[in-house]
């Protein structure tokens, strides 16, 4: 009986809400929506690792051309957002959505890539070499989508400090693993960004290649989410670069509420400057290993009650049932209730 529900939730999984990274933000200054991003007509998967469709999506997703001539400045360090939504939406998260910026059974890792190039705005993409600058996964309770579900699709990333100035390519990642328990299954949703580093030094991290950085067979790609529950998850791709070279401490840091300034027409330049407001962000952290990346922390209390946006229930779900006052366990879907 629970592997035809666990079959019927994929099945309705597939046939609802995919995602559009198409904003971008400095600092928290916005750049305008779609300035800078190569976006696709259409909000659909990936599921082809193979493919040359996965580095900045397009094939069955046709991404929309021309593609912007803005290369968008950002200082080495600084901090870049990235913003998700389900479909195209200019004016940003549609609260009316229940799907935005992403349907939550949509559950898996957010990640962010770099690649150098010599144009940010050359149409090809094949043959770069792509590093991991941030990752966040499953931490033994939530997975990264559930952040990036709770921070209204805003996923916050820092440019390494140490890498040389020049034009790159961003690339965010989702990676979508309720349909993942064979391959071809999982959903891969990416876009490219172009931005020009400033400042910055010398170091030249290791890099990896798209295709090539993942395997179908990768544990972290095909993957039964629902049974028997997740205890550790290995995050795929390349550990995430850090200027100091030792294996981090990924801190899945996600902004809480949609505080950035948003420009109101950004078409030609990448420096807008609009006042921007305070940010409250949710951060938790997690142990990342250089060869596994398992993370397996829990948002439990001392009292054995669940904090804000934890987990709270679901079909195999065995945690604490009781939130911290004064959230209320609130059902998501048969696998996924939180406290909100």
């Amino acid at each position: 009986m629970l592997s035809s529900t666990v079959i019927l939730c994929a099945a309705l999984g597939l046939a609802k809400a995919h995602t559009i990274f198409q904003r971008v933000y400095v600092n928290g200054v916005d750049q305008g929506w779609t300035n800078g991003v190569r976006y696709p007509s259409y909000d659909g998967p990936i599921t082809d690792v193979t493919s040359t469709d996965i580095i900045c999506n397009g094939g069955p997703n046709p991404l929309v051309t021309p593609y912007s001539q803005t290369v968008i400045n950002v200082p080495a360090g600084a901090t870049v957002t990235g913003e998700w939504h389900h479909g195209l939406q200019p004016n940003g998260y549609n609260p009316s959505d229940l799907a935005d910026p992403i349907e939550i059974s949509h559950l898996g890792p957010v990640m962010a890539y770099m690649a150098a190039v010599p144009s940010a705005l050359q149409t090809d993409v094949t043959g770069l070499q792509w590093f991991k600058i941030w990752e966040d996964g499953f931490d033994g309770t939530n997975w990264g989508v559930n952040r990036l579900y709770n921070a209204k699709g805003l996923q916050n990333v820092t440019i390494p400090s140490c890498i040389p100035a020049g034009n790159y390519f961003l690339r965010l990642e989702i990676i979508a693993l309720h349909p993942a328990s064979t391959y071809p299954g999982a959903q891969f949703y990416m876009e490219c960004a172009q931005i020009n580093v400033t400042g910055g030094g010398s170091t030249k991290p290791a890099t990896v290649s798209f295709p090539g950085a993942y395997a179908g067979s990768d544990p972290g790609i095909t993957i039964n989410i629902y049974y028997p529950p997740v205890t550790n998850y290995t995050i795929p791709g390349p550990s995430v670069f850090t200027c100091g070279g030792s294996s981090p401490t990924t801190t899945a840091k996600t902004t809480s509420a949609t505080t950035m300034s948003k420009a109101t027409t950004s078409t030609t330049s990448s420096t807008t400057k609009v006042p921007t407001t305070a940010t409250s962000t949710t951060k938790v952290t997690t142990s990342s290993s250089s060869t596994t990346k398992t993370t397996t922390a829990a948002t439990t209390t001392a009292t054995g009650t669940v904090a804000q946006y934890g987990q709270c229930g679901g079909l195999t779900y065995t945690g604490s049932t009781v939130c911290t006052s004064p959230y209320v366990c609130t059902y998501s879907n048969d696998y996924f209730s939180q406290c909100l």
